[in-house]
């Protein structure tokens, strides 16, 4: 391991603290409500100390990104290593986002200012890649748990499709919910009582769809979803404390 100089190690802690004062603006107030001088005047520094650190506000959101995806890198991560057939092992990952969702709504919250197109347009390459690495590192995981699951016989892909596209499907029904079910207050106006529970029906039946064994009915879905959110909720809640710690 290299070990940093003290110049290194200053910049890096400013780094961390501008990301700090940052993140909770971000949060209450918006991409709109945080500002470079806002930042400068809350740390008591000159603006240009800020911008030696990060050129625009829009660099402080990636990076603030970055963080957040780590967290649920982490998440996915404990969940793949569940014992279990792989069907279990997809099941936990779908625990993980529920988790990530309902107890890391901050991070949650930051992760998809990610998606706006003008910040996306306005960071760098390199901090764009930062993310791509992110993802890359998600996607990696739950497609390793579907190559195990066609090892073990226990699911055969479609030729029309890649692993990382039949994951993509999952992506697509657990993100794109949880945004619906964050950001939508009138659901149950709507006829949409238990959202959660809904996704995981989706989701099992898009598993028994593909015959990945063990095909389960959905109240078995449940009772398994039960065990294992007991087993992994701790360590779930250890890997946010740790995060909240280190930044």
């Amino acid at each position: 391991m290299v070990e940093l100089t003290r110049k290194q190690r200053e910049i890096e802690r400013r780094t961390l603290e501008i990301l700090r004062v940052a993140r909770p603006i971000l949060i209450a107030e918006g991409f709109q409500g945080l500002s470079m001088d806002r930042v400068a005047s809350q740390m008591e520094y000159a603006k240009g100390t800020i911008y030696n650190h990060f050129p625009n506000k829009e660099e402080i959101v990636l990076a603030l990104a970055v963080e957040s995806m780590e967290l649920r890198r982490n998440l996915f991560a404990q969940s793949a290593s569940v014992v279990g057939p792989a069907r279990i092992r997809m099941m936990a990952l779908g625990a993980a986002c529920e988790f990530f969702t309902q107890h890391c709504t901050d991070d949650f919250l930051v992760e998809q200012c990610i998606r706006n197109q003008s910040i996306w347009e306005k960071s760098s390459e390199q901090r764009q890649n930062l993310i791509r690495q992110c993802e890359g590192h998600c996607m990696g995981i739950v497609a390793s748990i579907v190559r195990d699951a066609v090892f073990q016989n226990e699911l055969v892909i479609p030729e029309t499709l890649t692993a990382e596209e039949l994951v993509f499907g999952f992506w697509a029904i657990n993100y794109g919910s949880q945004i619906l079910t964050y950001s939508s207050p009138s659901l149950p106006a709507i006829g949409i009582n238990d959202p959660f529970n809904a996704i995981r029906v989706h989701c099992c039946t898009l598993l028994n769809g593909f015959a990945w064994q063990p095909i389960m009915m959905h109240s078995e879905y449940n009772e398994a979803m039960k065990q294992i959110n007991e087993t992994l909720q701790p360590k779930f809640w250890s890997l946010k404390e740790q995060q909240h710690t280190v930044n």
